[in-house]
């Protein structure tokens, strides 16, 4: 079966302008070589600090900018080097939800108007009532009161509105949904609520989803699997289970134990990063995680790791890999690190 999205080490490269007439000085790599892909009915969680280049990653696959390099495959047909034209049928096979619900409607309209946009644009309605028709199946289907649709966004909570914003990117019968930090603006009762729903509209739709997010607590109670961005690259991906349980690169395990613990009493061994994220426009060469990591030795500062398999189905791209197992801090627990805390 194919995936419904592929994307095949996409590049995103922003020019940096300076002097006295605007020429161009440098280049920020915000994506520098990203792949992945996305099956029918999946969730694929990327997660990373902020600025690592994961809601570029989104935006490069919605097609809002063109990309530097590399290609984007959707349901077996590449995108990113299509006419606008030519991409409009197929914008409604692939839809977002964005972090803010208020900005992301428009206060002009009812939400049976916002509703109604996109199935009167790709012709999914034979007439006027069969647009009320569907207008209402998706109020039901994110589970706001039908009368709502003649309110203003305005007029609803920052929950409600991320509802309102969920049936919109319904409406247009997608295969695949990105969730840009859907979440992260809410309040904890109402993102717990809202994660549920996404999780009922995937099993009952079979939906597939790209959820952006820094949340790793979200993260871990909604996705299938999960790729850890730094610095514009890829640096570990693997289903949700075997990643929080065994991390194979130290900067997934550097986010990992900054999760705080809810269980009373129980503590986490805490690992400390030293220094900053590297600047996007000047990267460091090898592995952009060296200048902060504890474990790094003389090949991981001139030498890119790649993205290779390191157990079943998950991809680690750290030289520590290369070596014998008893000498692999990863895997033996019992060797020093030096910038751990408790």
């Amino acid at each position: 079966m194919n995936p419904v999205l592929q994307v095949l080490d996409i590049k995103k490269h922003f020019p940096v302008k300076g002097g006295l007439f605007g020429t161009t000085v440098g280049q920020v790599y915000a994506v520098d070589g990203v792949s992945f892909h996305i099956d029918r009915g999946e969730t694929l969680s990327l997660v990373g600090e902020s600025g690592c280049g994961k809601s570029t990653v989104g935006k490069a696959v919605l097609r809002l900018f063109p990309l530097t390099a590399g290609q984007v495959v959707l349901d077996g047909t590449r995108i990113d080097d299509m006419s606008a034209g030519a991409l409009r049928p197929l914008r409604r096979k692939i839809q977002v939800v964005f972090q803010d619900p208020f900005s992301s409607l428009n206060p002009r309209m009812k939400v049976r108007d916002i509703l109604a946009e996109p199935i009167t644009n790709f012709g999914l309605a034979r007439d006027a009532a069969d647009v009320d028709r569907r207008v209402a199946e998706l109020m039901d289907k994110v589970r706001l009161p039908r009368d709502a649709v003649n309110r203003w966004p305005h007029e609803f909570s920052g929950g409600q509105r991320q509802r309102i914003c969920i049936a919109r990117a319904l409406a247009a019968e997608p295969d695949l949904i990105v969730c840009d930090e859907a979440v992260s603006a809410l309040d904890v009762s109402v993102k717990a609520q809202i994660v549920n729903l996404l999780q009922d509209l995937q099993s009952e739709l079979g939906l597939a989803m790209l959820f952006i997010s820094h949340d790793l607590a979200i993260v871990e109670h909604m996705t299938h699997r999960v790729a850890v961005m730094y610095l514009g690259r890829i640096v570990e991906v693997a289903k949700k289970r075997d990643l929080f349980a065994t991390p194979r690169h130290p900067y997934t395990e550097a986010l990992l134990s900054a999760v705080p613990v809810m269980e009373p009493g129980a503590a986490r061994d805490r690992m400390i990063l030293k220094g900053d994220v590297p600047s996007p426009i000047r990267p460091p060469p090898g592995c952009h995680f060296h200048t902060r990591c504890p474990y790094a030795f003389d090949r991981c500062r001139k030498e890119e790791p790649k993205l290779v398999a390191t157990g079943d189905g998950h991809l680690a791209a750290c030289h520590l890999h290369d070596l014998p197992e008893a000498e692999n801090p990863l895997l033996n627990k019992a060797a020093p690190m030096a910038s751990r805390a408790a």
